[in-house]
């Protein structure tokens, strides 16, 4: 709750405290005394609204959640609006933007003048239908908790195998094109050392024909190798070294030609088209060397793709399971919800007789599964769409949403306001705005702005906003005062002793139903 309010220089305001209670609290006032623009000041403490007052103060009993915000909490944390020549808003004095500090509290606060549809959302519809139910019930409640754990690892194993399935697309690119490098490679089948080799071969090839014409010539010299030895035994001279040489001549003549005479049966377009192939092979890759390892790298790629394909079907087969389970889950607990469905219905249509409005109709259909089930909840009131009614309908049947849902709360609810909720209503429309508000009051605490006696008389605690000349002041009021006040309401600025008679009935038949 807001246990206290402070303002300073705003519009006629120059100065007001005010210190609140819990329950209802109720801002009276003849018109353009300030009360909208205190209630506006509130707002604007809190990030809700923006406002020109030199300080907006309020002290509030929520927790804040420290690690989203940053902000350690004390035993009365204080929001502040402060504008000097910019506006700048603190949470215990340490600054935030307006954007944050709305967000901290709007986890507390709803401004039911505004329409927000967060009250028909969904998972909040569902929550109330739920809640019925298990009053009644457990079972909606373990098949809650078996469906959240089921679809969340459901939700799990969804986005696993969607990952790995667009993995898998690129896999199969992937794969094709491993397999034809692969085959690339194979097809040429090298060898380490193979392309030097080759070239040996290519350049002996080049010049077989000189080489063996050369030797052709060159055994000729055998012809006259006698004539030698002869001459060097009429010189008694020892002819065994030219013995020696002409042997090592000779040898090497017979080797060469029969190493270039094998050559007849090469193929010498096949060797450099070999060589061309190897050749393309370093150009891509550096070397034989690398070209191999290559090859090895993608044959590993490629067992690695197998593992993938099989880590798929495990989870295929897990997210089978669980589809089953999510669907036997959320048809269970959309027979829940069917069962539970009338009694929600009936009970909402009796706050709205009580409100002055015609029945409402929900209707309950199937909808993707998300956290909360396949039931998605949709009101209409008078067979019209909640965002073409007026805006008067829209806030009393957000009041019998929230008093079907304060049913079943057993904590604080935080902190509605509303501005001037019974305007333009009869007395009895008001009358019954005011019951409705006053069960809010036991888990929120309401303020809202009044002209009406019926909803004034019902306040847990009454501020009178008036003028003193062009000042605006508040007032919190005691029993006395409070009769006066509701008077003035009912009869004017001239108060008749019916009006008061009427007003001290109206606040002890209160009183005693408080």
């Amino acid at each position: 709750m807001i246990e206290r309010f402070y303002l300073k220089d705003y519009l006629s305001f120059k100065e007001a405290e005010l210190n609140l209670q819990s329950g209802l609290v109720v801002f009276t006032g003849p018109s353009g005394s300030g009360k909208s623009i205190l209630m506006e000041s509130i707002l604007s403490s809190l990030g809700g609204a923006s406002c020109d007052a030199s300080v907006c103060e309020a002290s509030v009993t929520w927790t804040i959640d420290e690690e989203e915000c940053g902000i350690e909490n004390d035993d009365i944390n204080v929001f502040k609006h402060i504008k000097k020549e910019k506006s700048r808003y603190f949470i215990n004095n340490q600054s935030l933007s307006r954007k944050a500090i709305s967000r901290v509290a709007s986890q507390y606060l709803r401004h039911l003048s505004l329409k927000d549809f967060s009250d028909f959302e969904n998972e909040n519809l569902l929550d109330i239908l739920d809640k019925r139910a298990e009053s009644k019930s457990q079972k909606i409640a373990k098949i809650k908790e078996s469906y959240k754990k089921s679809f969340l690892e459901y939700q799990e194993v969804k986005k696993a195998l969607h990952v790995i399935e667009e993995e898998e697309r690129k896999i199969v690119e992937l794969k094709e094109f491993a397999a034809y490098e692969i085959k690339k490679i194979e097809d040429i089948n090298p060898v380490i050392g193979e392309d030097e080799e080759l070239l040996q071969i290519k350049k002996a090839l080049s010049k077989k024909e000189k080489v063996l014409g050369s030797i052709e010539s060159a055994n000729e010299i055998f012809n006259y190798e006698h004539l030698v030895s002869s001459a060097l035994d009429a010189l008694d001279e020892s002819s065994s070294f030219f013995d020696d040489a002409m042997n090592e001549l000779r040898s090497i003549l017979e080797s060469s030609q029969e190493r270039f005479s094998a050559l007849d049966d090469v193929d010498v377009e096949e060797v450099l088209n070999r060589i061309e192939a190897l050749s393309g092979l370093k150009r891509r890759y550096g070397s034989i060397e690398e070209a191999l390892e290559y090859k090895k790298q993608k044959e590993l790629e490629l067992v690695k793709y197998e593992n993938i394909e099989s880590a798929k079907n495990d989870l295929h087969t897990r997210y089978e399971k669980l589809s089953a389970e999510v669907k036997e889950l959320a048809d269970a607990l959309s027979s829940c919800r069917e069962k539970a469905l009338p009694g929600f219905v009936k009970d909402l249509n009796r706050y709205l007789h009580n409100l002055y409005l015609r029945d409402a109709k929900i209707h309950m259909r199937t909808i993707s599964y998300n956290l909360y089930g396949q039931d998605k909840l949709e009101i209409e009131l008078n067979d019209t769409e909640l965002s073409k009614i007026s805006t008067g309908e829209f806030n009393r049947l957000r009041l019998a949403v929230l008093a079907l849902k304060s049913e079943f709360m057993s904590n604080n609810g935080g902190v509605l306001m509303l501005d001037e909720i019974d305007a333009n209503l009869s007395g009895e429309e008001s009358m019954s705005v005011a019951k409705v508000l006053k069960q809010l009051s036991e888990h929120f605490q309401i303020f809202v702005i009044s002209h009406q006696p019926q909803l004034t008389s019902m306040g847990n605690q009454h501020f009178l906003v008036y003028k003193d000349g062009k000042i605006s002041k508040t007032k919190e009021l005691n029993m006395n005062e409070r009769v006066d006040e509701i008077a003035r309401i009912i009869s004017g600025e001239t108060v008749s002793s019916e009006a008061k008679k009427f007003a001290k009935e109206l606040l002890e038949a209160n009183r005693c139903v408080s």
